[in-house]
């Protein structure tokens, strides 16, 4: 694992403690290991297990941010239609 995939989770751009402690009980602790599971994966996972509350379209683009290094407010609209597309059954 490089040193950019150690990265914990709560030091992510857009990302914290909160996000971190959702998805700890799914081990994902650090960048490497929610790129594996993917984005869309991590946040149907934290919206079954805790609901629509935990996590709403924002996070899902923090969490996408995150990864790609670009704040969450910034996502291109061809990647949030994406990523809705994704997860419109979650």
């Amino acid at each position: 694992m490089t040193d950019v995939a150690r990265t914990p989770i709560a030091d992510l751009r857009n990302l914290g403690p909160r996000t971190a402690e959702l998805l700890e009980p799914f081990g994902i602790h650090t960048r490497g290991e929610l790129e594996r599971v993917g984005v869309v994966m991590a946040y149907r996972m934290i919206r079954h297990r805790w609901g629509s509350r935990a996590i709403n379209r924002s996070g899902l683009w923090a969490l996408w941010g995150a990864l790609h290094n670009v704040d969450w407010r910034a996502l291109p609209d061809d990647v949030k239609a994406e990523l809705i597309e994704e997860t419109a059954d979650a």
